[in-house]
């Protein structure tokens, strides 16, 4: 399997675990439409970049793109909508959710939406009920440096980010 079906397989991993999650957490997550506080402009690996824009491209898709959005904003949210919501990057997948992370002192660390989880005590918060955040970043970035020594067209290091807005330039 080459490295861009992997990576559709673990946003597939991700989608679900996401959706167990949510599901599990329903009563304290407050995220509905119209709920765009972590809708930045986001960097990715080239290796999310690129199956966006292939799958954009394929579906002859041309998204909305917010021309009075603020530099930090996501250029693909209009009218607090996300315009390639189906092909959204991993990172926005997850919003939201608690994501369990190594911090930089080796301890485990809980992040969440301040929105989310009000009511809700963090000691309750345990390795099944959040969401691994650096197992699934570790797989990425494995997939990614496969991804681009496969990809001929323009040369990666195995750390390149792309920032999202980027994408209009190829649509």
């Amino acid at each position: 399997m080459n490295s861009t079906k992997q990576y559709l397989a673990l946003r597939q991993a991700i989608d679900s675990l996401s959706e167990s999650l949510e599901g599990q957490h329903k009563n304290h997550m407050k995220c509905k439409t119209g709920c765009d506080l972590c809708c930045m402009d986001y960097s990715v690996f080239p290796i999310e970049f690129h199956s966006i824009l292939n799958a954009l491209k394929v579906d002859k898709t041309v998204p909305a793109i917010n021309k009075d959005t603020l530099k930090e904003d996501c250029i693909f949210l209009n009218n607090h909508q996300c315009s390639i919501y189906e092909e959204r990057p991993i990172i926005c997948r997850t919003h939201g959710l608690p994501l369990l992370f190594m911090g930089e002192d080796g301890n485990w660390e809980l992040s969440a939406c301040e929105l989310n989880f009000t009511e809700f005590d963090m000691e309750e918060f345990a390795e099944e009920n959040t969401f691994p955040q650096d197992k699934f970043n570790s797989k990425l970035f494995m997939l990614n440096k496969e991804f681009i020594k496969e990809f001929k067209e323009v040369e990666y290091g195995e750390f390149d980010l792309i920032p999202l807005k980027k994408l209009k330039e190829y649509l």
